[in-house]
């Protein structure tokens, strides 16, 4: 058995959907994960910012615009009468229950109900499609085995024993579709794995069935050894391992949910990345090993912010980095580069939401300094920070461009650059020119 994850540009229109179908049917048995069609989420997230403000008015014309366009989709999607009029009933009922939000209160607890809409409806469309061409297929709802934690972590152990149940009453069937993305937290509520999480939804699914191989299809055949919106000549790399993959994923390669390797990599699973375009592309595959040693890829990742701790007093007191890190943790705000000198500790982040509050708490501990608009420039490969000369090749490639801060040594398959913002395509096609000859 395989799994098959699709992303929201492989449903964009009647068309993808239809395109699908070569895909996913051929006699074997496989799990399909969806997620949202094109621009569903965002839409949906639109129209819960509108009912967050009480502009009722304003999120029901989004609500209304949304369910026009997927009519049309019905519409082209299906040739059938029967299907047609089951298709526009399924779409009713969906707006239908968002549009109730526009008439009541609306909570927090309410936004993550309306943004799984968009899964239920890919699913069901896919569904209603497959048994139009008498296609053996079944609809395993994903809210009846995905959960997480009090922590918002999938309960694994959970999901593996609800999913076999599952899978199990559906033994017959050579299509399995679900959902990515959406789950139950620990309190039974509609929650989430939070955007892009129908990778992980995926990769869970695959290691708690131990699967022959995890596949995620995108609008890309793999991921490049540089950024394609900035370097024209990057290449597809054929085969990465799972700490690799992992690397580039965290900084930047947009491709992979950055969590999602864990589970496939626990379990040994391959995972496969590959486009719904040119299907016959054999993409990326991700194992355990590595086909050879060097540089793989260079990775950007944008919207860094540096946090500069200051104190002559302190720094080196027991507990300092403690302290700091404490500050970080309460406000669950993730670190991705630290480094010290002998009164200074400097820190990168991408998530600002809570920046004030830990700025705040942090000038108790020293003089805090915030600079804006930096860029993370990952290098990844199979052990160069142990190989000689790696750092040689990475300054000659970026000379004359300032670097702010430098991560050598934190992992065998990664060296991390942090630079200004204005300065990151300059620094991918010289990198690409220096280590991808």
């Amino acid at each position: 058995m395989k799994v098959l994850k699709f992303g929201g540009t492989s449903l964009g229109s009647a068309e993808r959907i239809r395109q699908l179908v070569p895909l996913i049917s051929n006699g074997e048995q496989k799990i399909i994960v969806l997620s949202a069609m094109a621009g569903t989420t965002n839409n949906l997230v639109e129209i819960t910012d509108k009912l967050y403000e009480g502009l009722k008015k304003e999120a029901a014309d989004l609500v209304d615009t949304m369910q026009q366009s997927y009519h049309t989709v019905v519409r082209n999607l299906f040739s059938e009468d029967k299907f047609i009029t089951e298709g526009m009933e399924m779409v009713n009922s969906h707006f239908s229950y968002i549009m109730s939000f526009t008439l009541k209160v609306f909570s927090k607890k309410q936004e993550k109900a309306i943004l799984a809409q968009g899964e239920l409806i890919s699913t069901a469309l896919l569904y209603l499609y497959c048994m139009e061409q008498n296609i053996n297929a079944s609809l395993l709802p994903a809210l009846s085995f995905m959960r997480i934690d009090k922590d918002g972590e999938p309960d694994h152990f959970y999901v593996k024993e609800n999913i076999k149940r599952e899978i199990k009453a559906h033994s017959g069937s050579e299509i399995i579709i679900t959902q990515g993305y959406i789950c139950r937290n620990a309190y039974g509520e509609v929650d989430n794995l939070k955007r892009g999480g129908s990778d992980y939804t995926a990769t869970i699914i695959g290691a708690a069935l131990q699967v022959e191989e995890i596949q995620i299809w995108t609008d890309i055949n793999g991921i490049h050894n540089n950024d394609p919106r900035y370097v024209k000549n990057s290449k597809v790399i054929r085969k990465l391992s799972f700490e690799e993959a992992a690397e580039l994923a965290y900084f930047g390669a947009k491709i992979l949910h950055p969590t999602s390797v864990i589970p496939a990599r626990d379990m040994n699973i391959p995972v496969r990345l590959k486009n719904t375009m040119t299907p016959e592309d054999e993409g990326t595959i991700i194992t355990s090993e590595t086909d050879k040693e060097g540089y793989k890829a260079v990775a950007v990742k944008d919207e860094i912010t540096v946090v500069k701790v200051k104190s002559d007093r302190m720094l080196m007191a027991y507990g300092f980095l403690r302290k700091i890190f404490e500050i970080f943790e309460i406000y669950k705000t993730s670190i991705d580069m630290i480094t010290t000198s002998e009164v200074a500790v400097s820190i990168t982040i991408d998530d600002t939401s809570h920046l004030d509050k830990v700025v705040r708490d942090l000038q108790d501990l020293g003089n805090v300094e915030v600079e804006k608009d930096k860029a993370i420039i990952c290098v990844v490969g199979d052990f160069i920070a142990e190989k000689s000369g790696t750092t040689l090749d990475i300054f000659n490639a970026l000379k004359g461009i300032p670097l702010r801060m430098i991560s050598y040594g934190g992992s065998r398959h990664n060296v991390s650059l942090l630079i200004n913002s204005g300065d990151k395509r300059e620094a991918l096609v010289s990198l690409g020119n220096h280590l991808f000859k």
